[in-house]
């Protein structure tokens, strides 16, 4: 999902309806070339089809038939018969390289949740299982890594965005892979940061860490924010695409959790998906919305004045809004 798509309504015209209608057959060949490694299977050679269905022990006239859809879609290219990746696939799509979508495979998991859709808005919520203890190790480790491309991707600019005078130690609830904490304490010689999530994850947060040599600095808490307390003395509290997954009265007891757990003048920095008052939009955000209704039990996207009003009613003050460049809003409140 891409959050600057926009209204499928171009003109007077059914183009629009038929090509969103449609959409779903080019990411279908992505996501299966991506399911099936055909992008690291070519790598930087020319390789036929037979070659690389042999690779993949895939049928080789439907490999030659996925890979010229490919290369219609400008990831592929082919030239007397053997194919290559282009400049985008080999930078993003080949396994192994620093900038690799390894998140594709959520998106992936993603395929199948929103194929219930239907069913979803007929019954008022999912129709599989949704919480993230019950969806395995793979589901996981390819959530946790798509989480973490677009975190490092994004938080340059969060930190930038925000006053980070007098914040020494840092909490991100739910944090994941601790890319944002990893950028928080690069931001400022004198600051620490403490991850807390889940059982489960904190394992893969711990190898994150320490293959950014920050070991020393950032702290690993093994908790659930729904049913613990999350500790005090922190001058800032992050909760980052997190309120999405929860429901409204849970939002609110994270809210109260995270205000307890500052210091006078600490701030919660909460960045989400905000949806206007109305919901119908930005598109990212309505759609998101959905995204919710098919994987969690109740989870939405929310407006501003939901967010102000969990925060006005834990005692927090000066509450701002900033509106990133990728889709994103920082709310920050700040304890009196």
């Amino acid at each position: 999902m891409n959050p600057s798509e926009g209204s499928v309504v171009n003109a007077l015209s059914p183009q629009g309806i038929l090509e969103a209608a449609s959409a779903f057959m080019r990411s279908r060949v992505l996501l299966t070339a991506h399911d099936l490694g055909v992008f690291t299977a070519v790598g930087e050679e020319h390789r036929s089809s037979v070659d690389v269905a042999q690779a993949l022990h895939t049928d080789g006239r439907a490999t030659d038939r996925l890979m010229n859809a490919l290369c219609a879609m400008g990831l592929l290219e082919k030239a007397n018969g053997l194919f290559s990746n282009t400049p985008l696939g080999s930078r993003f799509l080949v396994e192994g390289g620093p900038e690799f979508l390894a998140g594709l495979t959520h998106t992936l998991h993603l395929w199948e949740t929103w194929s219930t859709l239907t069913d979803a808005v007929r019954r008022g919520g999912p129709v599989t299982s949704c919480h993230v203890n019950e969806r395995g190790a793979e589901w996981l480790h390819a959530f946790i890594a798509a989480m973490h491309w677009r975190a490092r991707q994004h938080a340059p600019g969060v930190i930038a965005a925000l006053d980070l005078s007098g914040v020494s130690r840092v909490l991100d609830v739910g944090g994941g892979s601790g890319a944002y904490a990893t950028a928080f304490v690069r931001a400022s010689k004198g600051m620490s940061a403490v991850v807390l999530d889940l059982p489960n994850v904190v394992p893969l947060t711990r190898d994150y860490i320490e293959r950014e040599g920050l070991s020393n600095r950032v702290e690993i808490a093994v908790g659930d924010y729904e049913r613990d307390e999350l500790g005090t003395g922190f001058d800032l509290v992050f909760v980052s695409a997190i309120i999405h997954s929860n429901s409204p009265d849970l939002n609110r007891a994270l809210t109260r959790k995270s205000v307890k757990a500052l210091n006078p003048s600490g701030q919660l920095v909460v960045q989400d998906f905000i949806v206007s008052e109305d919901r119908t939009g930005p598109p990212f955000s309505a759609l998101f919305a959905l995204n919710m209704l098919v994987g969690t039990t109740s989870g939405d996207t929310y407006t501003e004045s939901e967010v102000r009003g969990w925060m006005e009613e834990a005692g927090l003050s000066r509450i701002v809004r900033k509106d990133t460049n990728f889709g994103t809003s920082l709310i920050v409140g700040r304890k009196t």
